[in-house]
C-alpha cells in the first residue's frame, strides 16, 4: 500500500501540472504595444488630415477605439508607475520625469505590486523590449518586477538611431533605426519562445515618436517632406507658424514608422497562427502639443511663440506646464477575438490606472486581497456592457520639479475641468469642456453664481481624491 502511495504522489503532480499548462494554454496572449508622446490628433481614424496611419487605423477599426482614455500624469516616469502599478505618482514617490544623471537612487519601488510579476507568477512568460525610465540602477531593473526578459534602455530616451541598449545584460550600441530595432526584436521573441510554456504577456515600448524625431526611414519621410500640415490654431496670438509646420511634418514622419511597424507586428501575428488568441492594445503614456494653445510638448509644455512670456518666480521663460486634454488624452484601441466587436467606440472615462485590473481579468488571474488598486476593469466596456455605477469623472495631478515648479491637481468632468496649481494659485483654471473643448477661454476669474459653483464643488472633490491617496501637497496647504 505504502509502495501505491509513493507512485500515487508523482503522478498526482503530474496530472495537476497538466491541468495547470493546460489551463494556462486557453488563456489569451497579449501584445500591450506602448508609444512615448504620441498624440490622438497624430492617427488618421481621428478625422486628422495630416495623419497617414493606415495600420494603427485598422487595428483601432478591427477592436474597440477608447476615445477618452487619459493618463493620471502628462509625463513619462509618474504615467509609466501609474501603468504597471494603478497607483498615482505621489504615492510612490514619482512626480515628475526621472532624470538619471542627478536622480540616480530615485526609482519605483521592487516591492511594488504589478501585473507583470502576477502574470508570471500566473505562468504567462512575460518580456519588455523598449523603454523602461522607472529607474536606472540594478534594483530597479525590469526583471525585478517580473519581466523574465528584458531588451532596451532603462533611461528616459536615446537615439532615434543607432541606439545604446541593453542587449543580454550589456550596454551596446546596435546598428539601425530605433523603431525597427525594437519590433524585429520583438518578433524575434515571439518566433523563439516555446508555446508549450504557457501564453505571453509581451510589452514594447517605443520610444516614437518623442523628440528627436529623425532620422526615419525614405518611406515613412517622403509623405511629408512637402507637405503643409495644418495648424490647429494658426492665428493664435505671436505663434511660430514656420517652427510649428516643421515640427509637425518631423513628428508625423516619426509616428508613421511607429504605424509601419505596427503593421509589421500584426502581419507576424498572423503568419505565427497567433492573431485569434492574441489580445493587441495599442497605447501612450501622454498626450501632446504641437502648436494648440501656444505650446508644443507634454504636460512639461514650451511656448512655441516667437515672443513668450516672461519668466515668473516658478516658471521659467518658455516655460509652460499644463493639463490640456491634448496632454493627458491618449490614443487607445484593444483589439480582442472574439470578446470585442470589430468598430466598437467606447467614449466612457477609462485611465491608465485600469490597466493592472483589466489585464488580470483578461488573463483570469485574481487580483490578491492585500494589493491597492486605483484604477478599474474595462473589460465590461470592451464586452459592450456600460455598468450603471461608471464613473466618468477623472483626477489627474503632475507637481513639475525640473524646469519648472508647480503642483497642479486637475478634476475633470464631461463638462468641466478645473485646474488648481497649490504652488501658483494665479496659474489656476476652469474650462467648459462643453462649451470650449480646446480650452481656449480660462473661466476662473469669472464671478457669475454658476461657475463659482462649479469651482467649489470641483474643487472640494480635488482635496477629496488627494486625501483618498493621502497626496504630501496637502500637508503645505494645512500649515
Amino acid at each position: 500500500m505504502r509502495r501505491l502511495l509513493s507512485l500515487m504522489l508523482p503522478l498526482t503532480a503530474l496530472v495537476l501540472l497538466w491541468t495547470s499548462v493546460a489551463r494556462a494554454a486557453e488563456r489569451p496572449n497579449i501584445l500591450f504595444i506602448f508609444t512615448d508622446d504620441q498624440a490622438p490628433w497624430a492617427l488618421g481614424k481621428s478625422g486628422d488630415p495630416n495623419a497617414r496611419t493606415p495600420n494603427l487605423d485598422r487595428l483601432f477599426s478591427e477592436g474597440a477605439y477608447l476615445t477618452n482614455n487619459f493618463t493620471v500624469t502628462p509625463v513619462c516616469s509618474p504615467s509609466r508607475t501609474s501603468l504597471i502599478s494603478s497607483r498615482y505618482g505621489t504615492e510612490m514617490g514619482i512626480t515628475d520625469w526621472i532624470r538619471s544623471r542627478n536622480e540616480a537612487e530615485l526609482g519605483l519601488d521592487p516591492a511594488t505590486p504589478v501585473w507583470p510579476r502576477l502574470l508570471r507568477d500566473a505562468g504567462y512568460q512575460t518580456a519588455l523590449i523598449g523603454k523602461w525610465h522607472l529607474g536606472t540602477l540594478d534594483r530597479f531593473h525590469p526583471k525585478q518586477f517580473g519581466y523574465e526578459y528584458f531588451m532596451g534602455f532603462r533611461e528616459g530616451g536615446t537615439s532615434p538611431k543607432n541606439p545604446r541598449l541593453e542587449v543580454n545584460g550589456r550596454m551596446q550600441t546596435v546598428r539601425g533605426l530605433t523603431t525597427d530595432i525594437l519590433t524585429d526584436e520583438t518578433i524575434r521573441w515571439l518566433r523563439l519562445r516555446d508555446p508549450k510554456q504557457g501564453p505571453f504577456a509581451v510589452s514594447l515600448h517605443y520610444r516614437a515618436p518623442h523628440a528627436r524625431w529623425l532620422p526615419v526611414r525614405d518611406e515613412d519621410w517622403s509623405p511629408f517632406e512637402k507637405l503643409d500640415p495644418t495648424i490647429p490654431n494658426p492665428d493664435f496670438p505671436k505663434l511660430d507658424t514656420e517652427r510649428v509646420r516643421r515640427m509637425t511634418r518631423e513628428y508625423l514622419a516619426s509616428t508613421a514608422g511607429v504605424d509601419r511597424n505596427v503593421g509589421k507586428l500584426l502581419e507576424e501575428l498572423r503568419l505565427l497562427g497567433l492573431e485569434d488568441n492574441t489580445i493587441v492594445i495599442f497605447s501612450s503614456d501622454h498626450g501632446y502639443n504641437m502648436g494648440h494653445n501656444g505650446i508644443w510638448h507634454k504636460g512639461n509644455g514650451h511656448w512655441v511663440l516667437t515672443e513668450p512670456p516672461a519668466a515668473t518666480e516658478n516658471i521659467p521663460k518658455g516655460q509652460r506646464p499644463n493639463m490640456y486634454d491634448h496632454s493627458i488624452r491618449i490614443p487607445t484601441a484593444v483589439r480582442w477575438p472574439g470578446v470585442t466587436s470589430p468598430g466598437t467606440v467606447i467614449d466612457e472615462t477609462t485611465s491608465n490606472l485600469d490597466w493592472f485590473p483589466t489585464l488580470l481579468e483578461m488573463a483570469g488571474v485574481d487580483l490578491p486581497e492585500d494589493v491597492v488598486v486605483r484604477g478599474r476593469s474595462i473589460v465590461p466596456l470592451l464586452k459592450g456592457q456600460i455598468p450603471d455605477d461608471w464613473d466618468n469623472d477623472f483626477y489627474a495631478e503632475y507637481s513639475t520639479h525640473h524646469q519648472s515648479h508647480t503642483h497642479m491637481r486637475m478634476y475633470r468632468t464631461p463638462e468641466w475641468k478645473l485646474v488648481r496649481d497649490f504652488l501658483n494659485p494665479e496659474r489656476d483654471e476652469l474650462y467648459n469642456l462643453q462649451d470650449d473643448p480646446a480650452e481656449t477661454r480660462n473661466l476662473i476669474g469669472d464671478d457669475s453664481p454658476q461657475v463659482r459653483q462649479v469651482i467649489a464643488e470641483l474643487h472640494e472633490k480635488i482635496l477629496q481624491r488627494m486625501r483618498e491617496i493621502n497626496d504630501p501637497v496637502l500637508e503645505t496647504l494645512e500649515r
